[in-house]
C-alpha cells in the first residue's frame, strides 16, 4: 500500500474524472448547487440533492452549479417509486451533457442502471449490506458506496458500522467502493482506504459549510455538537433516521417506542418536519439529518477548503507512516 496508489492512481477518480476521491453526499433540502460547484472546484464530486426540490427547483440547482464551475459534477436521486423518480430522470437527461454521475439509493436501482448507461453517466448507488453491494455490481453500478450506521439522515436497518461494512464490502465485489459514515477528515479517509474503500463520501462535513444553504441555527448545532448528540429517531416505522437530537426528535423516539403507532409516527417523519428546521431555522419544532461525525466538526468554512484540508491530512498521514 501506498500514497501513489490510493490517492493517485484512483479508480474513484477515474471513473469521474476528479482530482480527489471524496463525493458530497445528497444531502436533502440542503444539497445545493453552490455547494455542488464548491466541492468540484476543490477537486472533488460535487452532487445536486433531489431530496426535497421540486423537479423545477432540482433543475434550477444543477444549472445554478454548472454556471459556477467547469469541473465534474453529479446529482442524487433517492428512489421513491417510479412515477416520482422519472421525473427527476427527466431532467438528468434533458441536462445529461452538464453532469457526469447519478447516485441512487433508497430502492431497488435495477431498473435505473440501463437508463443511466444510455445517457453515458455513471452510476454510484448506494448500499448497506454486503449483499446489496453485490447484486448492485451485479447489475451494473460503476461504484458502490456502503454506508455505516454512523451516517446522519436515512440509515441501513441491518445496522452495520462503517468499519466492519467496508471491510466486508470491499473484499465481495471488484467494483470500487466509496466508504461513508463518520468521515470527516483526513484521518478518517485514510482509516477506510486502508480498509478497502478507494474514496469517501461526507454529507454531515459538507452541511457546515458556507457555501451549503442549510439555515445557521443548523449549521451551529453541528459545531457545538458532542458526541452523543445524533439519535435514531425512528426504528421499525419509517427505517432508521439519524438526526441532530433536539426536541422533536426525542418527542418523536419517545412515540415510536411508548405507543408505536404508524398513524402517529409517519406524520412526523414528512420532509416539512425536515425543511422546518433545516432551511427555516426552526430546530426545535423540526428535524435534521445528523451523523454521529458531528462531535469532530469545529468550524464552519469552505466546501473546497473541506476537500482541500482533508486531503492535506491524509497525505500527510500516509508520508509520516513511510507509507509512500
Amino acid at each position: 500500500m501506498n500514497l501513489s496508489s490510493i490517492l493517485v492512481n484512483n479508480r474513484i477518480c477515474e471513473i469521474l474524472g476528479i482530482e480527489h476521491p471524496i463525493i458530497q453526499g445528497g444531502l436533502a433540502y440542503v444539497g445545493n448547487g453552490r455547494l455542488a460547484a464548491a466541492v468540484s472546484e476543490g477537486g472533488g464530486f460535487g452532487q445536486i440533492g433531489s431530496a426535497g426540490r421540486t423537479p423545477e427547483g432540482f433543475e434550477e440547482e444543477i444549472l445554478i452549479a454548472r454556471q459556477l464551475t467547469k469541473k465534474p459534477l453529479g446529482v442524487n436521486i433517492p428512489i421513491r417509486g417510479y412515477e416520482d423518480t422519472d421525473k427527476y430522470l427527466e431532467i438528468v437527461n434533458k441536462h445529461k451533457r452538464l453532469i457526469q454521475g447519478v447516485s441512487l439509493g433508497g430502492g431497488n436501482p435495477q431498473p435505473l442502471i440501463p437508463q443511466l448507461k444510455a445517457m453515458g453517466l455513471k452510476s454510484l448507488v448506494m448500499t448497506s449490506t454486503v449483499k446489496q453491494a453485490q447484486k448492485v455490481e451485479q447489475i451494473g453500478a460503476d461504484i458502490v458506496i456502503c454506508e455505516g450506521y454512523e451516517a446522519g439522515g436515512n440509515n441501513g436497518a441491518a445496522e452495520l458500522t462503517t468499519l466492519v461494512l467496508v471491510q466486508q464490502v470491499a473484499a465481495s465485489v471488484s467494483i470500487p467502493v466509496v466508504a461513508a459514515g463518520g468521515i470527516s477528515n483526513g484521518k478518517a479517509m485514510v482509516a477506510v482506504m486502508i480498509l478497502g474503500a478507494e474514496g469517501v463520501q461526507m454529507g454531515t462535513r459538507f452541511v457546515a459549510t458556507t457555501e451549503c444553504e442549510a439555515h445557521e441555527n443548523y449549521k451551529n448545532l453541528i459545531v457545538q455538537a458532542k458526541d452523543d448528540d445524533t439519535i435514531i429517531m425512528s426504528r421499525y416505522i419509517g427505517g432508521p433516521r439519524r438526526v441532530l437530537k433536539n426536541d422533536f426528535a426525542l418527542r418523536t423516539q419517545a412515540i415510536e417506542r411508548e405507543t408505536p403507532s404508524v398513524e402517529e409516527i409517519l406524520p412526523l417523519l414528512k420532509g416539512g418536519h425536515n425543511k422546518r428546521a433545516a432551511i427555516e431555522g426552526d430546530i426545535e419544532n423540526g428535524f435534521m439529518g445528523g451523523g454521529q461525525v458531528s462531535g469532530l466538526i469545529e468550524d464552519v468554512i469552505s466546501a473546497e477548503q473541506v476537500v482541500k484540508q482533508v486531503m492535506n491530512e491524509a497525505g500527510n498521514i500516509f508520508r509520516k507512516s513511510n507509507c509512500n
